[in-house]
């Protein structure tokens, strides 16, 4: 694709970057076929290749316009079109590069800016969202529908987590949101990890990964968040921790980019480079061990959702599938399983609408072979399907650690 960057866009830090990823794209349009905005609305300006074109244009020194900044709201990042794509367009780092021109050029109604500055203050402090959580519950009866479905079915209880007395030794990203809506998912990590003999070394002073503050209008913020947990880790890493362990998929992609958000960062380059190369889902870690200490026998019929961002950034594809097969858990077939659920982040609280159309297709494939639960490998998802309050939806790990105890023998 022929660019000619304006002279305000070649003084932006990305200029070279977004130059070459716009020349890599040849408009093939291959990309719509798997965009799910693009499927559910027809418009060109809602696909990949569209989208691409609006950040050409305000790139090349045509004005920014509240439309413009509507069709690149409405892109999840699921970044479905990069699997796609024949090329190799390296499209959500497009994206980033021209949402931050845009929200530049471009003021928000004062709703949404309230609404995208609540997100960000939320996911720094967990705690608070916990409580938040919490007290949402005890009122659920007095609240509207669209809140009722962002909490959980059920009480949100974490079981004890084992003493970490092993050798071998990981750190595990706690999450912002998902100790108060999923605390039990880390602790059962926690337990699986000890039966193959690794422990979880805990790190309090790491917070939020990031990607909330990135995704919405506070990149340099995001870049922050990155830089601390960097340092929270550090001592562990130089201790000698193997890994760093993501439970919920789209933090894990968002750490495992450190390295690239970083690279300029002349204090914080080499370090973040170590902390991507040490960022693992948790999928990774367990399928790399030896299995006869995890063999389950459940008679519950699974249908796993592969987040977005595990199939599609990180590239695993199937892997929670395969190991839950290695593990003797029966899996039902779903259909479509590239397509996004509508959850992307906060896009189904900034976008609610298309989130619940998204959702529903999802769910109508995931329950198309009559599973008894669903099971995912990150709490935007879960939370999202399971607030529709059809088929029960939990992370994948939940399911393991429960199957493990009720086999004593092997215990």
């Amino acid at each position: 694709m022929q660019t000619t960057l304006s002279d305000a866009a070649k003084r932006l830090a990305r200029a070279e970057e977004a130059e070459r990823i716009l020349r890599s794209c040849v408009h093939c349009g291959f990309c719509n076929a798997t965009c799910p905005t693009y499927q559910l609305l027809g418009d060109e300006l809602d696909g990949p290749r569209g989208r691409i074109y609006l950040i050409k244009q305000v790139l090349e020194g045509q004005p920014a316009s509240a439309k413009t900044q509507l069709h690149l709201d409405r892109c999840l990042s699921c970044r479905n079109c990069e699997t796609t794509c024949p090329s190799g367009v390296d499209y959500h780092n497009l994206l980033d590069i021209g949402r931050a021109v845009v929200d530049q050029a471009v003021a928000r109604p004062p709703l949404q800016r309230a609404l995208r500055s609540g997100l960000r203050n939320l996911a720094s402090h967990p705690t608070a969202f916990k409580r938040l959580v919490q007290l949402g519950r005890s009122v659920d009866g007095l609240l509207p529908a669209a809140l009722k479905t962002k909490l959980p079915r059920s009480p949100a209880t974490a079981q004890a987590r084992p003493q970490a007395h092993h050798e071998r030794r990981v750190l595990l990203l706690e999450g912002c949101v998902q100790p108060g809506l999923s605390p039990n998912t880390n602790a059962a990590t926690a337990r699986v990890l000890d039966r193959l003999g690794i422990s979880v070394t805990a790190t309090p002073q790491a917070g939020c990964c990031g990607a909330v503050d990135y995704h919405l209008d506070a990149q340099a913020r995001g870049l922050e968040r990155a830089r601390h947990n960097i340092d929270a880790w550090w001592p562990a890493i130089e201790a000698g921790a193997e890994a760093i362990v993501q439970t919920a998929s789209g933090c894990g992609a968002f750490v495992k980019d450190y390295a690239k958000l970083l690279h300029g960062d002349g204090q914080y380059a080499g370090k973040a480079r170590r902390v991507s190369e040490l960022a693992r889902d948790l999928v990774e870690v367990v399928a790399a061990e030896p299995l006869d200490k995890l063999a389950c026998h459940s008679g519950q019929l699974l249908a796993v959702h592969c987040p977005c961002s595990l199939q599609h950034a990180q590239k695993l594809g199937g892997s929670v599938e395969a190991l839950l097969k290695r593990l003797g858990f029966n899996l039902s077939n779903v259909p479509d399983g590239h397509l996004c659920c509508g959850s992307a982040g906060t896009y189904s609280l900034t976008q609610p609408q298309l989130a619940r159309q998204l959702r529903d297709n999802k769910l109508d494939a995931l329950e198309s072979g009559r599973p008894d639960v669903i099971v995912s490998a990150n709490i935007g998802c879960q939370t999202h399907l399971d607030g529709a309050g059809r088929t029960p939806v939990r992370h994948w790990i939940e399911l393991v650690d429960e199957a493990l105890a009720k086999s004593p023998s092997l215990a």
